[in-house]
């Protein structure tokens, strides 16, 4: 066998070559695979398998959508996401345009993209939505909010929504006459008839991303009975009618809430029924009422940790709890709140939110953390851009800290860490003379003006206080602190500012084994310790610095002097 002179290079030529025949090869078949992924349906492989089940993608234009801002979409947009589910999965494309449509469901193992550019754009004809029967709306006090969703999911597992386009819920049309939610709104549709922009019900393994979500007709993303979901990256806009919720939960499990930026007229974040596992991080939050509102159920193992809060009037963290509620371990964490009322609210009351099966469980809040809290308290303002108008009350206009419980009932293990509060100041000596205060554990400001600028605590067991600097940006003629039947309280680290003419710096009444360390007044006060009722026990001052007192203590109602020791 004669070999050529030249054997080395045409070696080498023959692999080039191979090489080429290879990449080329891949490159007609990845090109196939993208094909038949928008709908070919044709397939590879042995007869009989489909290799693209499950990956192909659903244009919703193939299925007649007009993206004009004028065509209503959601047939075209239901058949695309019925096809996708049918072949077992897929994603379902909304392109540039802007694409009217109505109530649509979302059905399992559907992704549905919402282009860069691209925008589905809630009716504003209240015809074009219908409820979503399977969800109740009795026998449930936290579902009775309505049942209809502009795009909603039910029974349905492995969902995502995403991308980087809008939905738009065009909410203005759907507000009622004020003071008459019953008549229709502009849409033509009732109060609990308003669509949420995206609705949930008894889903597993949920994914919503990216998306702008802008003026809801009522909460934007409502959430009912449901585990294993992730909202990353959210823009929630909506200050259009009055209650805008952001995220609304309802008995969820192992829900994660990260970056995301919510601008709402009503809460923010609430958790009711029964949430567990929940976790938001590295977000921001603005709003005319409360930002994390627990109202009733059993909500324990939460964090909420690395976010901003800021223009919130109607109190950032509000816990509301009565019989058959249950709050416990729920931490927060590294939080900015900047222009805000009432920063935190803890009620715990014998009225509120009980079962309607007759038994009656009492209410429980324990074991709740709050560590490095940077906060700048402020009287109310209107709330920037919001079309609702909103009136303030004065506990609102005079707010403070609120750990409050009354009756049979105490809040338990209650600490803060590192917390610095700037208050607004202007308060005065006879709003912080008041002892009889109103026994309430809905909204925070239903007490009244609170007889403390800083810190109002009654009825708590196990209080600590770990570096808490409390400062008036105007002289407050009320008490830094007022505990009520406080049982078990540490407090080191506290540094305050009081006022000649107040009665007192601190106010203790009826309280028992409280020992403060290290605490100092920022400025001359007439009184340290203001020590009241005959049940109080164990008072105790140690290693602080009082000297800006004209007095370490007064006794009143029975207090006895043996009973308060500093040293």
């Amino acid at each position: 066998m004669q070999f050529p002179e030249n054997l080395n290079e045409h070696i080498v030529s023959r692999r080039s070559w191979l090489e080429k025949v290879s990449i080329a090869s891949m490159g007609v078949g990845l090109l196939g695979v993208a094909t038949k992924a928008f709908g070919a349906s044709s397939s590879t492989g042995a007869p009989g398998k489909d290799h693209l089940t499950g990956i192909r993608i659903y244009n919703i234009c193939d299925f007649g959508a007009v993206g004009d801002g004028k065509t209503l979409c959601t047939a075209a947009l239901q058949k695309a996401i019925d096809a996708c589910n049918k072949d077992k999965g897929g994603t379902v494309v909304v392109p540039a345009g802007v694409f009217v449509i109505g109530s649509t469901e979302l059905k399992s193992n559907v992704t549905l993209h919402i282009c860069a550019g691209a925008t589905l754009l809630g009716s504003d004809v209240g015809k074009n939505y219908h409820a979503a029967d399977v969800i109740p709306l009795k026998g449930d006090a936290t579902l009775g909010d309505g049942n209809v969703g502009l795009i909603y999911a039910t029974n349905a597992e492995n969902i995502t929504i995403e991308g980087k386009g809008t939905i738009d819920g065009q909410g203005a049309r759907f507000r009622h006459p004020i003071d008459n939610k019953e008549l229709p709104s502009p849409a033509g549709l009732k109060s609990h008839d308003r669509p949420y922009h995206l609705m949930f019900y008894k889903c597993k393994n949920v994914i919503v991303s990216d998306l702008f979500l802008k003026d809801c007709a009522y909460h934007s993303i409502r959430a009912i009975q449901s585990t294993r979901m992730r909202f990353e990256g959210l823009h929630i806009y909506g200050r259009v009618i009055y209650n805008n919720d952001g995220f609304h939960f309802i008995s969820c499990e192992y829900v994660h809430l990260n970056n995301c930026d919510v601008q709402s007229q009503d809460d923010a974040c609430a958790l009711f029924g029964s949430c567990k596992y929940i976790t938001v991080s590295n977000s921001t939050f603005s709003t005319r009422w409360s930002v994390f509102r627990f109202g009733g159920g059993r909500a324990e193992h939460i964090t909420v940790s690395n976010c901003i809060i800021y223009e919130v009037y109607g109190c950032p963290i509000k816990m509301q709890c009565g019989p058959n509620s249950h709050f416990e371990n729920i931490v927060f964490s590294d939080i900015i709140m900047k222009d805000v009322t009432g920063p935190i609210s803890l009620g715990l009351g014998s009225k509120w939110r009980a079962n309607t099966d007759g038994k009656v469980v009492p209410g429980v809040i324990r074991n709740i953390s709050f560590n490095n809290l940077l906060v700048t308290v402020v009287k109310p303002v209107p709330l920037r851009d919001t079309k609702w108008p909103s009136k303030y009350n004065p506990g609102e206009m005079f707010s403070c800290i609120t750990l409050n419980a009354f009756g049979e009932n105490y809040l338990e293990n209650i600490s803060l860490n590192n917390v610095h509060i700037q208050f607004p100041g202007g308060g005065t000596k006879e709003q912080g003379a008041v002892r009889d205060v109103p026994e309430v554990a809905g909204e925070y400001y239903q007490m009244g003006i609170p007889p403390a600028y800083g810190i109002y605590a009654r009825n708590v067991k196990g209080l600590t206080l770990q570096n808490i600097r409390l400062e008036q940006l105007e002289p407050d003629l009320r008490p830094a602190m007022v505990f009520d039947h406080v049982l078990d309280a540490a407090i080191n680290g506290l540094s305050a500012e009081s006022h000649t003419d107040a009665e007192s710096a601190l106010r203790f009444v009826n309280c028992q084994d409280i020992l403060l360390s290290a605490t100092r007044l920022l400025n001359k006060a007439t009184v340290f310790l203001s020590a009241e009722g005959n049940a109080s026990q164990n008072l105790k001052i140690t290693s602080s610095d009082v000297s800006k007192a004209g007095k370490q203590v007064i006794l009143r109602d029975g207090a006895a002097q043996q009973e308060v020791v500093f040293s």
